[in-house]
């Protein structure tokens, strides 16, 4: 069982550009993260690489997320942004060797009705994935859940699934949130057993408060026990925070200290 460190939630103690060798200090031998919130993209490589860190999967530019953007894809006035970040993007994944880029698509905005945002949506990631194909890098597509982040337009795995179908491409799979999901849907194992094919990456925290596996609600033993038993053999990205004064100390969980 592999698991990758998100450096955008965990080791926060420390600046964005410190958190890899902080990562790979502690055993991780795999990191992901989250669109960079203004670090230099040349600054961000030589950090992984200077750390000796594979890339698991990073976000396509998502938009203003303190102010509530989850994802640009399905805003007609605002798409042009996704567009301009996806080669931008690419070549930063085909440069750290990432295979996997997480695509969030947006909460839901009026006057566009539901649909026609969803519809917007498929086509940029549509046009993302053929952009990406060539390179060998696959895009996921994420279920993420509205209590903490507003009306977003694909809340379930059924959903997130259904786009899938939608954008109709072969190199855009599931991204699966066990912390998101147990808060929408919950019955986690077997949904996963499910949709296991279509999953590309797996993410995990505690619910409902979103700490170190053990603080909440989750069964993990059975959890992750049930992925290994299935023949999950990705990256499973630890991105909760903390409970502990540090990140190293919440990693007493971990059935295994390096990935």
């Amino acid at each position: 069982m592999k698991f990758c460190a998100n450096v955008s939630i965990l080791f926060k103690d420390a600046p964005f550009l410190e958190r890899f060798e902080r990562a790979a200090a502690v055993g991780f031998d795999a990191v992901e993260f989250w669109w960079p919130a203004g670090e230099a993209l040349d600054e961000v490589e030589a950090a992984i690489k200077q750390a000796n860190l594979q890339v698991a999967l990073f976000n396509f530019d998502a938009g203003e997320m303190p102010k509530g953007d989850r994802g640009l894809l399905s805003d007609r006035d605002r798409q042009h942004r996704f567009r301009e970040n996806v080669p931008v993007a690419l070549d930063l994944a085909r440069r750290l060797g990432c295979e996997h880029m997480n695509a969030l698509v947006g909460v839901e905005r009026a006057p566009a009705t539901r649909d026609e945002q969803l519809a917007l949506a498929a086509d940029n990631v549509r046009w993302a994935a053929d952009e990406a194909a060539p390179h060998g890098i696959a895009i996921t597509i994420e279920a993420v859940n509205t209590f903490e982040n507003g009306p977003y337009l694909v809340p379930t795995t059924r959903q997130a699934a259904r786009f899938v179908d939608r954008v109709d491409r072969p190199n855009v799979r599931l991204q699966y949130d066990a912390y998101h999901m147990q808060r929408m849907e919950g019955n986690l194992v077997a949904t996963i057993e499910q949709h296991l094919p279509r999953i590309a990456h797996i993410q995990i925290a505690d619910s409902p408060g979103r700490g170190e596996p053990g603080t909440g609600e989750i069964n993990f033993p059975f959890v992750l026990d049930a992925i290994d038993r299935l023949g999950y053999d990705g990256w499973i990205g630890l991105e909760y925070n903390p409970t502990t004064a540090t990140t190293e100390e919440s990693l007493a969980w971990m059935p295994e200290r390096s990935a």
